[in-house]
């Protein structure tokens, strides 16, 4: 008897060592396994749950995944990063939304905002700022090229925070988005570091609420928002950054006597008004006069959206149906203010869509978007 549990501890201790030999062994791991992506490391992981569940051995050589498909079949790419194929009701089906997106960096942020907010039965624009790296606009074209129903903007701008290009980067989307043949019923625009805090079908029932009306919060301009139109404004691009710089000249007033309003640069826009502001001149006119002020984007479409008569206009909606809802610094007595620390945004809480929009006055908040 003692000879047989000597032999058993001298096995088990045997094995140990064995065990211990193998896994500190670097045989075990691919080659180039500290280049993999999170989407190699998804890849391996649902293979050898497949191959676990199917009581086959896992074996791991060879089996990478460049970023970001790299020779992955985009079938494969879809599946592996559960993308939706197909629309998740006959309601959303029947509502498709159009998406402006303009980035300029961080792929792997960009590819989750996208994914995020996909759908079959959407399209989707994005501009990428012409200042970006060749690799990111390789990658995001790579990645767009395997949906049919998104592309990157026929003409792309070197895009300065607060300046004109910002506006026509929209512009140059939704004018690409007009000539879809997919029959959007709302245009939504995104900044690179958004992300939805609703489903789609939640969504489009929010937007229909406003029964085909076109959703620009804004007021009439604050005190410290008056300089942004009073004043020339130019973009600058430079060794020293992307900026826009007052230059103390006064502007002429605003065409066709259009009272300017101030407010969110992220809107959601009917068809019919999209085709209003790529067409009609008081919106053309607009656009050109706007072209020399701060930030354009917080009153073109506020102010076109405030004429009487003008497709979906809401000529007193104040700041009705505001799709961002942000935690401002200076206004932590009222939200409780902000936990944890993000680069370049502030934390946000939200009704449809977060963004790191923020007011550049305001010298003790945490952050504001650059280019």
């Amino acid at each position: 008897m003692n000879f047989w549990r000597y032999c058993f501890f001298a096995f088990t201790v045997f094995s140990g060592v064995i065990f211990v030999i193998f896994y500190n062994s670097p045989l075990h791991l691919p080659k180039n396994f500290g280049t993999l992506n999170s989407s190699s490391h998804r890849y391996f992981r649902i293979h050898a749950c497949d191959n676990a569940l199917e009581d086959k051995s896992t074996f791991l050589w060879g089996k990478t995944l460049p970023s970001p498909l790299g020779s992955v079949p985009c079938k494969d790419y879809l599946i592996q990063n559960h993308y939706i194929t197909s629309p998740l009701s006959e309601e959303e089906a029947a509502f498709p939304l159009a998406y402006v997106m303009v980035i300029h960096k961080d792929f792997d942020t960009f590819e989750r905002l996208f994914r995020a907010i996909y759908m079959p039965q959407n399209v989707y624009c994005v501009h990428v700022d012409e200042k970006a790296t060749a690799e990111f606009k390789e990658s995001v074209w790579q990645l767009l090229s395997c949906f049919p129903n998104a592309f990157v903007a026929s003409k792309m701008e070197p895009v300065v925070y607060g300046g004109i290009s910002r506006l026509q980067a929209d512009l140059n989307c939704l004018k690409d988005l007009a000539a879809s043949k997919v029959p959007w019923k709302y245009a939504i625009n995104t900044c690179g570091q958004d992300f939805p805090l609703k489903t789609n079908k939640e969504i489009i029932r929010y937007l229909k609420g406003f029964k085909g009306k076109n959703i620009t919060p804004g007021v009439l301009p604050p005190a410290h928002a008056i300089k942004r139109t009073k004043f020339v404004h130019r973009e600058h691009i430079g060794k020293d950054g992307s900026f826009v710089k007052n230059t103390n000249i006064l502007k002429t007033s605003p065409p066709h006597q259009l009272t300017i309003y101030f407010g969110t640069a992220y809107v959601a826009l009917t068809r019919e008004f999209v085709n209003f502001v790529l067409h009609d001149k008081r919106a053309i006119d607009l656009l050109h006069w706007s072209k020399d002020t701060y930030s354009p984007d917080e009153h073109f479409w506020v102010t076109l959206n405030r004429i009487p008569g003008v497709p979906g206009s809401m000529p007193n909606a104040s700041w009705t149906g505001n799709l961002r809802a942000v935690k401002w610094i200076d206004m932590e007595d009222k939200h409780g203010g902000c936990h944890g620390s993000t680069p370049r945004m502030e934390p946000n809480v939200g009704l449809e869509l977060t963004t790191p929009r923020s007011r550049p006055e305001l010298k003790s908040r945490i952050g504001h978007p650059t280019n």
